[in-house]
């Protein structure tokens, strides 16, 4: 029994990191008025017929502050790469010489910064659903295995211990978000 009760909280666990490490990478799409390359993730590039990450068929890198350098290591895909970070709708305008591409990252207004701020909030959120669910799945087993005679004490422990979890990576949620909404608003 117990090593089922350990397996229940690794796998709540994991649920868990998965869940922050998913924000982490959403959160790092959000712009913040900084360049940033995994600004680009997500951007995939059709490369001799086959889809690659643009960090896969380039070198990306922010020489200063407002703007992503991109050098692609074949420079007939420039027009390729250009064409998908303009489809990827990022409300980016790429430029070339021809050697690289340059993205320059306007400052935010006002209004926008307020904008991304809402989506940094929904993605905690959905964030916090996340790993609510985790923890209702792990108690869920634990009540099953209360019925297939794990002692009380026992269950009540190991709840105890998936709450504690859960209290812990909400914390995590709340202060990457706290953090991420500076990080907007700062001009």
């Amino acid at each position: 029994m117990n090593e089922q009760v350990n397996q229940i909280n690794t796998e709540a666990k994991n649920k868990m990191t998965d869940t922050i490490e998913h924000l982490e990478r959403e959160l790092a799409k959000i712009r913040a008025g900084q360049a940033n390359p995994r600004m680009l993730d997500g951007i995939l590039v059709d490369m001799y017929g086959t889809m690659s990450p643009l960090n896969q068929v380039s070198s990306l890198s922010t020489p200063d502050p407002r703007s992503i350098a991109i050098q692609p290591w074949d420079k007939n895909l420039i027009p390729v790469i250009e064409k998908a970070i303009m489809a990827a709708n990022l409300g980016m305008n790429p430029e070339n010489n021809g050697e690289i591409i340059r993205i320059n990252i306007p400052p935010l207004t006002e209004e926008r910064r307020k904008d991304l701020v809402k989506i940094v909030r929904k993605e905690s959120e959905e964030s916090r659903i996340s790993i609510r669910n985790a923890r209702r799945d792990a108690m869920e087993e634990l009540k099953k295995l209360l019925k297939d005679g794990l002692a009380e004490d026992a269950e009540k422990k190991a709840a105890d211990k998936v709450q504690k979890i859960t209290d812990d990576y909400m914390k995590q949620i709340d202060e990457m978000l706290k953090e991420k909404e500076e990080d907007i608003m700062t001009v």
